[in-house]
């Protein structure tokens, strides 16, 4: 398999820190990279694709398009194409001392707000037209100026006109930006309440385990969390439960000498028949013959 190459600053630019400079695109197509960096393009006249993530770009005059750190992309160009290409470092935008680059998609929006282009970049378009354009055309000139003749408060105002840059794309975009946001708000709060039910059954798989406890657990009405699991599983609860019991029943059979009718205990079934019926049910095997056939495999792994 080929490997991806991996960019630094300094392998492709002047400073570690900043650099922005105009292209004039030849037809061709980049190989398949990343780098330690984020990147914008802002397109000027031309047509050219690229590829972001899992997403592909038609990009025309004023499409920009913007990247994470370590995240692989390729561009193809055609002739005539122009662009700027501006690139920074995490620490030059912003100081997330505790937020390594490949957890920025975990950065919530109020915290970075001008990491929003970056962070949706694979869901929507990017584009700005008439005064925006020209505003962002500007802001890139004045930022290559800057940058190629550095002194006292250079960094400063290429930092200032970086933020206008990108606070304006928000601006243009903020409808589409805040429900995008808010969508991956819920999403990650979904996640966290299904860990925390996925947790007490873990704590609880050798009792009795209620959907009304469970929800109590997890700070959830019973009726949400019935909603949550359907959604996010496709189980009922009860389901989750038993598959659960099934699974935790598996790891001792594979890793423990207990009896049958004590690993039924174990995982909450007080009759060993019912127990075995099951797990016969969930794995088209009986906990016994399930036992042996791992015992096989685990002895003719050690001979080979």
């Amino acid at each position: 398999m080929k490997t991806i190459q991996t960019y630094s600053m300094l392998e492709r630019l002047d400073h570690a820190d900043f650099g922005v400079h105009l292209v004039h695109g030849e037809s061709g197509l980049e190989n398949a990279h990343r780098h330690e960096y984020f990147q914008v393009q802002l397109h000027l006249a031309g047509n050219a694709t690229h590829r972001v993530g899992a997403r592909t770009l038609d990009l025309g005059r004023g499409s920009l398009c913007f990247v994470l750190p370590y995240r692989v992309h390729r561009a193809g160009r055609f002739p005539g194409s122009r662009f700027y290409v501006i690139n920074f470092a995490q620490n030059f935008l912003r100081s997330l001392p505790d937020m390594h680059p490949l957890d920025l998609d975990d950065v919530p929006l109020e915290r970075a707000p001008e990491l929003a282009p970056f962070l949706f970049q694979e869901h929507l378009d990017f584009c700005v037209r008439g005064d925006d354009l020209r505003f962002a055309q500007a802001l890139c000139r004045h930022m290559a100026e800057e940058s190629a003749h550095r002194r006292y408060c250079s960094l400063e105002i290429i930092h200032a006109q970086l933020i206008l840059l990108l606070t304006r794309v928000f601006r243009c975009y903020e409808r589409d930006l805040l429900a995008l946001a808010q969508s991956q708000a819920q999403l990650g709060m979904r996640r966290d309440a299904l860990k925390r039910v996925l947790r007490y059954i873990r704590d609880n798989i050798k009792g009795r385990i209620t959907l009304d406890e469970a929800a109590a657990a997890a700070h959830l009405s019973a009726n949400y969390l019935t909603h949550l699991l359907k959604n996010e599983t496709g189980k009922t609860f009860v389901g989750l439960v038993t598959a659960r019991r099934m699974e935790r029943a598996r790891e001792l059979l594979d890793q423990s000498t207990l009896r049958v009718g004590e690993i039924a205990r174990e995982v909450g079934f007080d009759d060993e028949a019912y127990f075995s019926r099951r797990f016969k049910k969930s794995f088209n095997v009986a906990p016994r013959s399930y036992r042996e056939g791992a015992a096989g495999l685990r002895v003719q792994a050690r001979d080979d």
